[in-house]
């Protein structure tokens, strides 16, 4: 499998039904399964511990290519909430293979962030920012992963109530905007992002294991503040 050698436990998988309240087109055929979460990977019984020590755990999404009636392949997207210092839980992911698209929306709806990412690319998601995940391609495979806290679940339920991001992703390279959102600003495509994330994480993400500095921002963003504010500048 993509950026994991040895056995997988079995998958969480989304299909098109399940997405379909996401969709810029819900109304699509099929039932198709659409992308795989391996979730709480480790690989040595000491890894797991340290992971489950820090309320950490480390997944693994692939997402083979497709089109949903001219949009690009995508997750379902979420929120998350914020933590006992009040800030909300940021999240860190790393491209394995193929590309990726992470298309990034304050919860206040007043900023949207597109990132472009490759293979070995580090993407932090800031607090208070809910997030897709993108596959561009059509004929790679995107594999992804990611480390985050273990305090929290994700928040899906503004992304449904609002049918997906602000934006879709369509495949003639157009970013089409959700009608189901009354007001939504221009995406922007910040270059100071990564040297911004890079203050904060620098892979390859499973080498983090057992650094406990490095991966301290997913629980304590709030040790953190500066290199957040840097990273949503204008």
């Amino acid at each position: 499998m993509l950026g994991w050698d040895g056995t997988l436990p079995l998958p969480s998988v989304r299909t098109i039904e399940e997405m379909r309240s996401v969709l810029a087109d819900p109304s699509c055929e099929g039932n198709s399964p659409l992308y795989f979460m391996y979730r709480d990977l480790a690989k040595s019984d000491v890894d797991r511990q340290w992971l489950r020590h820090h309320n950490l755990r480390y997944d693994l999404t692939v997402i083979p290519p497709c089109t949903i009636s001219d949009e690009w392949v995508k997750t379902k997207g979420h929120y998350h909430p914020r933590n006992p210092a009040g800030i909300g839980y940021p999240e860190v992911y790393e491209v394995i293979e193929g590309e990726a698209k992470y298309l990034l929306q304050s919860r206040r709806l007043d900023d949207v962030v597109m990132i472009s990412a490759h293979a070995g690319d580090i993407v932090v998601i800031p607090p208070e920012y809910g997030h897709i995940s993108i596959n561009p391609s059509a004929d790679k495979t995107l594999a992804m992963a990611n480390i985050v806290s273990t305090a929290f679940e994700s928040e899906y339920g503004e992304y449904e109530t609002l049918h997906g991001a602000a934006y879709y992703a369509m495949c003639n390279g157009n970013l089409k905007k959700n009608p189901y959102y009354p007001k939504i600003p221009e995406v922007r495509c910040p270059d100071h992002w990564r040297p911004a994330m890079q203050q904060c994480c620098k892979g390859p993400l499973y080498h983090l294991i057992g650094n406990e500095e490095m991966l301290v921002f997913l629980n304590f963003p709030e040790q953190y503040s500066g290199i957040f504010a840097e990273m949503l500048r204008d």
